[in-house]
């Protein structure tokens, strides 16, 4: 059964747009999500779903939350597939650079991720940039609240893109694949 990872955006911030993983994994459960399991409490979910596309789930994911707990929560959905080949297509990583402070920008369709390449003259001096044809990375070596790139992709993004940074990416990516480990194989 393929996995899928759903990333929600902007919530459990403050007070506003409150998402209990507790919740999200029963609100998935309800329609028909199989092998749940949510990474921290920042609107981070991997299921395992019968059929469908990622689309269709960021719209199944959205709905729920939305019937459940009355909030509207936009939902970037990513298969397990497309995620590794994100991990993979990272040009930025290696040694020397902080986890904490490399970003990578999941968009949910193709034409809102090429219009991230508007923020690239916005990139300082140390920082680093690159889009690749599955999602947009950004290193900010001085700190993410420093970086007038990374203000620029929230402003640019209000709805559709959402960023997670590498440590969190890693986790979520860990965890998608070991579905792949064969029948009863079970999440972390």
């Amino acid at each position: 059964m393929p996995t899928f990872v759903a990333l929600l955006r902007g919530v459990n911030v403050g007070a506003a747009k409150r998402v209990p993983m507790e919740e999200l994994r029963r609100l998935l459960a309800a329609r028909g999500y199989t092998r749940i399991a949510t990474v921290l409490n920042s609107g981070n979910a991997v299921f395992d779903a019968a059929g469908g596309t990622a689309a269709s789930h960021a719209a199944t994911v959205a709905a729920a939350i939305g019937d459940g707990l009355g909030i509207e929560v936009p939902v970037v959905v990513k298969s397990a597939r497309e995620l590794a080949a994100i991990v993979a297509g990272n040009p930025l990583c290696g040694a020397g650079v902080d986890p904490s402070r490399l970003l990578v920008a999941f968009a949910r369709d193709r034409r809102t991720l090429l219009d991230l390449a508007a923020i690239a003259p916005l990139v300082a001096a140390r920082e680093r940039f690159f889009l690749g044809p599955r999602a947009a990375y950004l290193s900010c070596p001085a700190g993410i609240l420093e970086s007038p790139a990374w203000e620029a992709l929230l402003g640019r993004s209000r709805s559709v893109v959402t960023t997670r940074n590498w440590a969190t990416v890693l986790k979520l990516q860990s965890l998608a694949s070991s579905a792949d480990t064969g029948p009863g194989a079970s999440r972390r």
